[in-house]
């Protein structure tokens, strides 16, 4: 059985993995966070400095914020455990650290752990490629507790459409200028209990193409989170993606 060190063990994505591991073939051994509520069925400890050595973890799913990402990699890499990261708003320094992470350990990155979101993003590349003439924007809405804008998912969409000629334009609010050519439109929508939508639109003449996809609740990021933790935690050291996940799965299909 699948061992689990669950870092942001009490917040919402945190007790939804909780409370699907079972199911997917897997134990969380222990959780960090810093409210560390010890009411569930592991322990949970405030910081990775806390974290004993005897865990038995196989690797660690994280659900927190960048802040958290020196201390989880150097716990990580003293122990030689995978890591699947989930957290969104990496600056540049964040994915270096990464980067020389991978050297040592296996760390799966995704800003989204939807395989419909996967298949979103790949249907969007082709649309791209094949409406080069289109223009195209980009509609992302969230809950109201969400702090990032744009969603990590948005900017991972923009990537799938976008070329060297791309320029991103975050909501227009204070323009006087007609939209120019090569401009890719991000807007970000915030209200009630939105789980996740996102919309990419083809925006061309006499005719839209729209692709979108919607969650209905967050289970479907806890059980991606379980199926990339299964992934990563097989694999040699080195930087993985849903793409890596995406072929292994169609491999066994």
């Amino acid at each position: 059985m699948l061992k689990i060190l669950l870092s942001g063990a009490c917040g919402r994505m945190g007790r939804q993995v909780a409370a699907l591991a079972q199911e997917s073939g897997a134990q969380i051994s222990a959780g960090v966070d810093v409210l560390a509520r010890q009411d569930g069925a592991f322990p949970v400890y405030p910081s990775f400095s806390l974290v004993p050595e005897d865990t038995g973890a196989d690797v660690i799913v994280d659900f927190t914020r960048p802040e958290n990402l020196s201390a989880l990699l150097a716990y990580a890499k003293a122990r030689r455990l995978p890591v699947m990261l989930a957290a969104t708003g990496y600056n540049e320094a964040d994915l270096a650290a990464i980067r020389d992470a991978a050297r040592e350990i296996a760390v799966f990155r995704s800003a989204n752990l939807s395989i419909g979101v996967y298949v979103l993003r790949a249907l969007a590349a082709q649309a791209a490629q094949l409406l080069p003439d289109f223009d195209i924007e980009i509609v992302e809405k969230h809950h109201n507790q969400k702090i990032d804008a744009p969603s990590g998912t948005a900017l991972m969409l923009y990537d799938a459409v976008s070329n060297p000629q791309s320029v991103p334009v975050f909501g227009r609010n204070g323009r006087t200028q007609k939209r120019e050519k090569d401009e890719i439109g991000l807007h970000a929508v915030r209200g009630g209990t939105v789980a996740g939508e996102h919309e990419v639109g083809f925006y061309g003449p006499g005719e839209t193409v729209l692709l979108t996809h919607s969650a209905q609740d967050r289970s479907i990021f806890a059980r991606g989170a379980l199926r990339a933790a299964a992934f990563i935690a097989q694999q040699q050291p080195g930087e993985y993606s849903m793409d890596d996940l995406a072929r292994a799965m169609l491999a066994k299909a």
